[in-house]
């Protein structure tokens, strides 16, 4: 590893390996934690908290009662939960009954739902109520044989939980009738709280966590973690953050959905790692509660996506109380490439660090971050993290390895990357090849090793046999000080066979049109690689941790000329 281009520049203190990685699991990890410092917080959530010693307690009533109910080691359990105390037990409960957690989006439709339920093979679905009807009405055409219900407000402070109750708990939805077969978050816990822990033996290579991923082929399918790769991903990326933190004392916002593996591995795993106390949000989109979380908090690491931190950054509240996210010491930029203009203005507001990152659910995470203090380079996501190799090969034959500047296929070596998908072996043995993982993204490495992303390689857009990147444009358009977000994607084109398109957030009270942003384009783009078509819109599709969903543009574009 000390041959490698990249090693120089990590940051003092940052080793180019942390092998050999402990043979252990995170439930090790919180079981450790709560006989050394039983009464810190562990967690905080919606103005109360829960103890280490709390945690551990809770987790193993809620094991044994999972096994109560038949489950066995190696079954699966469907999460509808989100970030919450009920989400954080239930996983660690699920991990000492030796049996796989399995987070899936809470907003699925119900033939999404069947889809997913079926695609795991779940038993037991934890669902909070308001999804409960939907879950039970999925039962008939899956394998889905109980479902467990949580109501929000059961980890509220005392006087949130009186006001829910008043207020929200029927009006909300969050008020169900459970089916006779069903049974309750809260009794399961109580009936065996203070038994005997369960006497499960994990072990570090058997499978944690499904994350459901599209992979190359866009069908949802399951990538399996393994305990170890939770580890190894924590340690990775608790090292890279350690250069600007105060280990046990710095407090992590988990702020992005926890069915997604940014959080759920990257972030979270991070936090229990290293011994950080976190905050649950279990809306990201709600920035009202996350600006007064932060304020209240005072939390260190912020996790996010460019959108998030273009909306904070135009929020009443910070614009009015300057010194609101002044505690931020390090923010994370992923799943959506990072702008510059978007780094400066962030890290101007903040006085902090905000680094890019680049990962796949299939690698697990902790793959390429931007140093913390060190070389920043713009346009690159970063370099590999410890014990993570980058190659970029031939993207025809996938073999031949191509030389510094080249763009071809980014391939990974890590030893985190998961395990398979589910049931899968072909897909698995397409997308992992002799230990490389396969992106199918597009990107080059420079003469120091840092990853720069073209794009995906089915993003590629082709105007009259030219080629263009969406991303190259989005940087350009984006740079606009009129122009809030910007997404670019292929357009079909009865002259040029495809064509470039831009859909245009304005920032507030802005007034440009189609004929300006051209202009400005021309300074620093090809004519070919200009829009031939602009959309001004209030806001773009995205997905739930902020990438811009390109298709649904497209799809959006066909419709409307159709």
């Amino acid at each position: 590893m000390a041959a490698e281009p990249w090693i120089k520049h990590y940051d003092e203190g940052v080793p180019p390996s942390l092998q050999p990685y402990p043979l252990h699991t995170i439930v090790d990890i919180v079981r450790k934690r709560a006989r050394k410092i039983p009464q810190c917080p562990a967690l905080f959530f919606k103005g109360a908290s829960m103890t280490w010693g709390e945690l551990e307690r809770i987790s193993n009533a809620f094991a044994l009662a999972l096994q109560a109910a038949g489950l066995k080691k190696g079954g699966r359990v469907a999460l509808l939960v989100p970030n919450s105390p009920q989400m954080i037990i239930s996983e660690l409960a699920i991990w000492k009954t030796g049996a796989v957690a399995v987070p899936m989006n809470p907003l699925y439709t119900e033939h999404e739902l069947v889809y997913a339920l079926n695609e795991c093979g779940a038993e037991i679905a934890i669902v909070l109520t308001p999804f409960y009807e939907k879950v039970r009405s999925a039962i008939p055409s899956t394998s889905l044989r109980k479902v467990v219900a949580s109501n929000i407000k059961e980890y509220l402070s005392p006087l949130k939980k009186i006001l829910f109750t008043l207020f929200k708990e029927k009006k909300d939805g969050h008020a169900v009738t459970l089916h006779e077969d069903d049974l309750l978050f809260c009794d399961m816990i109580k009936t065996h709280l203070g038994l005997p822990e369960p006497d499960i033996s994990t072990l570090p290579t058997d499978p944690a966590l499904f994350l459901f991923t599209g992979g190359t082929t866009g069908m949802p399918k399951c990538a399996v973690c393994t305990h170890h790769a939770l580890i190894i991903s924590g340690m990775q990326i608790a090292r890279w953050f350690s250069v600007v933190l105060d280990r046990g004392n710095d407090i992590v916002m988990i702020n992005m959905p926890l069915f997604h593996v940014y959080a759920q591995v990257g972030i979270l795993g991070a936090a229990l790692v290293d011994e950080y106390p976190f905050v649950l949000i279990p809306n990201p989109r709600d920035l009202d509660d996350l600006v007064a979380t932060i304020k209240k908090y005072r939390p260190s690491v912020l996790p996010g996506v460019p959108t998030l931190f273009n909306a904070l950054a135009d929020h009443p509240g910070v614009k009015k109380d300057r010194k609101a996210l002044s505690s931020l010491k390090l923010c994370v930029s992923g799943a959506a490439p990072l702008l510059l203009e978007t780094k400066k203005r962030f890290e101007e507001l903040t006085g902090g660090r905000i680094i890019d990152a680049y990962a796949l659910t299939e690698s697990m995470i902790g793959a390429v971050l931007t140093p913390v203090l060190g070389t920043y380079k713009e346009g690159s996501v970063g370099i590999p993290a410890p014990d993570v190799k980058i190659k970029i090969v031939d993207q025809d034959d996938g073999k031949c390895e191509l030389p510094p500047k080249e763009v071809g296929e980014v391939i990974m070596r890590a030893p985190q990357l998961m395990k398979e998908y589910w049931q899968r072996p072909g897909e698995t043995m397409e997308t992992v090849r002799d230990g490389w993982l396969y992106t199918g993204d597009l990107g080059y490495l420079d003469n120091d090793g840092y990853l720069f992303i073209i794009d995906r390689k089915k993003d590629l857009i082709k105007p009259g046999g030219f080629q263009v990147w969406p991303r190259d444009v989005e940087e350009v358009i984006a740079a606009h000080p009129d122009v809030r977000e910007v997404g670019v994607a292929g357009v079909p084109d009865s002259y040029q066979g495809e064509a470039v398109k831009a859909w245009v957030v304005l920032r507030e009270g802005a007034r440009l049109d189609a004929e300006d942003l051209r202009e400005f384009c021309r300074k620093e783009l090809a004519a070919y690689k200009i829009p031939k078509f602009f959309s001004f819109t209030r806001s773009l599709p995205k997905s739930l941790v902020g990438k811009v969903l390109r298709r649904e543009l497209v799809e959006e574009h066909c419709r409307e000329v159709s």
